[in-house]
């Protein structure tokens, strides 16, 4: 780890390494220090059974090709999951179950159309002054709410009573390709060529002098300037302290865009239980509240991933991983029967809620507060500057959105220091 350089980063994830990469293009130096034991931060593969690979972070490349990991996986040789895309990305073989039952052809119009209407009440609602939260402008009382709630609830990993207009409206695109071999493993492959410090949690930033200060157990690194990356969960925590504190804007702006939380399970199984029709996503719900997003078979083997987001997410984390396993089993049940149990072989579970270098999925803006992205990424006086995916508009929640963040910041990082000079 280097004492002395240009910049210091802090924060190994996709917006860490994608800017440590552009500044060395520019010519400057950095330092980067992660506070974690590996690089990648909430991309992060597992292998689930030998040879199948389950995402606990992000999963899919949202966008396709256009997507900037989408080149990079060619470069690197990394397969992607292009064959998948029309089963995942047609909202039409979206499969609905409630309470065991498949939703009749009718049935299942009716909920893709209060889908559609309930997308339009939102994105009517950006603009008010002030803005009402989803659960506000949707129909909560429709016999085709749980589905949605569940979409809004993993989708952002907030409830729809605390979730923006704004910026749930803001962040688009399609599903895109999943990667067989693991989201995170591609992240990881890119970003190796970087050399970052593990196990080196900033303790304290001091900005008070002409330069910046940064203290790890492994040492104090000075540099001109800092770019934050890590999450707003992190910045809000009081863990990472800033001597002086932060602005009040800048504190402002962290406490209006608060984590979210999506919890996923992912199960593997000895034979193949979907059927030939079986792959792509299910939403489930019962009468009795459960509910989960179900996706079969995304990366091609015998597995699924359930998700559940919210408060349910946060609740269902904290009783712990056999928990986890059985409520996903249930739901995978309710879908292709119970005869499934038999074949489990092995399942694996998050708890971003409780992650201590993130503590949560992704930054989600409270109502009125989408705004809060722009703010979160102005720098404060050309020392301290901020990264990450919670600071993007239009590509919040997103792997390539937090890579996208970090070009931004090293550009505008080179633009003063060569003006300075």
């Amino acid at each position: 780890m280097h004492s002395e350089t240009d910049v210091i980063i802090i924060g190994a994830g996709s917006a860490g390494l994608s800017a440590a990469k552009e500044l060395a293009r520019l010519g400057l130096r950095s330092t980067v220090i992660e506070a974690s034991h590996r690089i990648g931060g909430r991309a992060y593969s597992e292998e689930i059974v030998p040879g199948v690979w389950f995402d606990l972070g992000c999963a899919w490349l949202t966008d396709g090709d256009a997507n900037p990991f989408a080149e990079i996986a060619n470069r690197l040789g990394i397969a992607l999951g292009r064959a998948t895309w029309d089963a995942y990305n047609n909202s039409d073989d979206h499969r609905f179950i409630r309470n065991g039952t498949r939703l009749t052809g009718e049935e299942h119009a009716a909920c893709r159309r209060y889908y559609v209407d309930s997308y339009a009440a939102i994105a009517a609602a950006a603009g008010s002054e002030p803005e009402p939260s989803i659960g506000d402008v949707i129909d909560l009382e429709s016999p085709c709410a749980p589905p949605f709630l569940e979409s809004i609830a993993t989708g952002w990993g907030v409830d729809v009573d605390g979730v923006s207009c704004a910026d749930n409206t803001s962040s688009g695109g399609a599903l895109g390709y999943p990667v067989p071999h693991g989201y995170g493993n591609l992240v990881a492959a890119w970003g190796a060529d970087v050399e970052v410090t593990l196990n080196a949690r900033a303790e304290c930033i001091d900005w008070s002098g002409p330069g910046v200060a940064v203290e790890t157990p492994k040492g104090t690194i000075r540099a001109s300037l800092a770019l934050v990356t890590v999450s707003t969960g992190m910045l809000a925590s009081g863990e990472l302290n800033f001597a002086p504190l932060l602005p009040d804007w800048k504190l402002e702006a962290i406490l209006g865009l608060p984590m979210g939380t999506e919890n996923k399970m992912g199960i593997a199984f000895y034979t193949d239980v979907f059927g030939a029709d079986g792959r792509g996503h299910h939403t489930v719900w019962s009468d009795d509240a459960e509910s989960a997003k179900v996706d079969v078979n995304g990366m091609g083997f015998n597995s699924v991933s359930v998700f559940t987001g919210g408060r349910h997410g946060i609740w269902l984390e904290k009783q712990g991983p056999q928990a986890c396993h059985d409520f996903a089993v249930d739901r995978i049940a309710e879908i292709f029967g119970n005869d499934i149990r038999k074949h489990v072989i092995r399942s694996i579970t998050t708890a971003w809620s409780t992650e201590p270098w993130t503590r949560g999925s992704w930054a989600c803006a409270l109502p009125g507060q989408a705004y809060q992205r722009d703010v979160l990424a102005r720098s404060i006086d050309d020392r301290l500057f901020f990264a990450g995916e919670a600071t993007s508009v239009g590509k919040q929640g997103t792997c390539d959105g937090a890579y996208r963040t970090g070009i931004r910041a090293a550009q505008e990082i080179a633009a003063h220091l060569k003006g300075a000079s």
